[in-house]
């Protein structure tokens, strides 16, 4: 992932989606046929996609015993060699997740064991996080991404979910002609929802421009034929519709579609994106020279054609769900007694399919893990992050004695730190001790 504001280097666990515990354990000839397989990948694209190599240190965890077998020395000489491998031991206090991570003086690609079984979803994975430990590197301009509310709401869950059937459509198309027709319905579906939420195309744009180009380089480099690479976009396209939320993983879906779409259209158009928030469906819409549809009557007649009334159906019921979760976890985090915790340099390991705007006050995880100068906290059942990640809050503990416990989540406090009373009777917040 590329560098965050106010020494943020979060950390999101599954980027490609979750991944399942059981497998084959790791192994040093496993770990070396994975790193063989990055090197293919990253020689075959040869610096061609981002004009730079993707090749880098790469390191397998395994998620139970912390367990690291590494492709290469660290260079403060916690990675012992053994073979053709490097083995060694992350630290408790260290957030695992497949990202790219700074770690003992190098920047690896850091991904967790066990890798998919599946050979493209495997090669996808690969590709996605060696983007990550490229990224910064590539001056891709963004803003500060936001909170993507919108994307939880009836309306934002209805239009972007179209605006997927349409872009699937777009991919499957055989005669010019659909395909077409069915990017110029994804466009309109797309621009609907900016007129429904006047903010989504910043938001949006910010979150496309860092993990929907990660995915889309996994797809890319991940794939070595057209249809195979149409195929793993199609599957990105299925696999988040099931997604508890879309404000996270909205992206990952779009990235790799409009990616894609953009290559017929627009050869090398990824090496151009100098404008901050510049989203991809602009970008398709200028190459095209698409004005979007948006004559009400014409929209819902394009929407019929998607299913879109037993869409709305269904939506319509989740949003009346939403909103008994908005009242529960209102009390839980805002009018209730709450802890919180100030951050100053976290790491944050997540799931980006399950989370829950709160609006005008953050985010819930249900659940989470993460690490600040003051300890590490784990969260089982809901934490609201503020958007500007300056804080998280859990409801408050029954004392402030140890050990640190509440509904749902468990403090584990670094030497030097307690809790105080906070402004609210009830309340607590962080402090160092002098």
């Amino acid at each position: 992932m590329r560098p965050w504001p106010l020494s943020l280097a979060a950390l999101m666990l599954g980027a490609v989606g979750p991944v399942s515990a059981d497998g084959p354990a790791l192994s040093d000839v496993a770990a070396g046929a994975v790193f063989e397989e990055a090197e293919a990948l990253c020689q075959a694209d040869n610096g061609r996609l981002w004009g730079a190599s993707l090749c880098g240190p790469m390191m397998l965890v395994d998620r139970t015993s912390r367990r690291v077998t590494a492709s290469h020395a660290d260079a403060q000489g916690r990675l012992q060699v053994r073979g053709k491998v490097f083995v060694g031991q992350l630290p408790p206090d260290a957030i695992i997740a497949n990202t790219a991570v700074e770690w003992s003086g190098a920047r690896w690609t850091q991904l967790l064991w066990p890798l998919p079984q599946d050979e493209s979803r495997r090669r996808t994975l690969l590709a996605h996080e060696m983007f990550h430990r490229l990224q910064p590197a590539l001056s891709i301009e963004t803003s500060a991404e936001g909170g993507n509310e919108h994307l939880d709401t009836l309306e934002g869950r209805y239009w972007l979910q179209l605006e997927w059937r349409a872009l699937a459509a777009a991919l499957s198309a055989t005669d010019p002609g659909a395909q077409r027709n069915a990017m110029n319905d994804a466009l309109a579906f797309r621009a609907e929802r900016y007129r429904h939420f006047p903010a989504a195309a910043r938001d949006e744009a910010a979150l496309e421009l860092n993990e929907g180009l990660a995915e889309y380089t996994g797809v890319l480099v991940g794939n070595s034929t057209r249809a195979a690479r149409i195929e793993a976009a199609l599957h990105d396209l299925r696999a988040h519709v099931g997604d508890r939320s879309f404000v996270r993983s909205f992206a990952y879906a779009t990235g790799p579609a409009y990616g894609l779409l953009l290559d017929q259209v627009a050869p090398g158009w990824h090496r151009n994106l100098v404008h901050p928030a510049r989203d991809l469906g602009s970008l398709l819409a200028e190459r095209t020279h698409t004005t979007p549809l948006t004559d009400e009557a014409a929209l819902l007649t394009t929407a019929a054609r998607y299913d879109g009334p037993a869409l709305r159906e269904t939506e319509v019921q989740r949003e009346q769900q939403r909103l008994a979760h908005l009242e529960r976890n209102q009390a839980r985090f805002v009018t209730g007694p709450v802890l919180r915790l100030d951050l100053r340099s976290v790491r944050i390991q997540f799931d980006p399919g399950n989370m829950q705007p709160l609006p005008g006050s953050g985010t819930v995880y249900p659940t989470m893990r993460l690490s600040d100068v003051w300890g590490t906290l784990t969260v089982t059942d809901g934490a609201l992050m503020q958007n500007d990640w300056k804080a998280v809050f859990v409801q408050a503990p029954a004392s402030g004695e140890l050990p640190l416990q509440g509904h749902g989540w468990a403090l584990s406090l670094a030497p030097g730190w307690s809790l105080a009373s906070g402004a609210r009777r009830g309340d607590y917040v962080l402090q160092a001790q002098p």
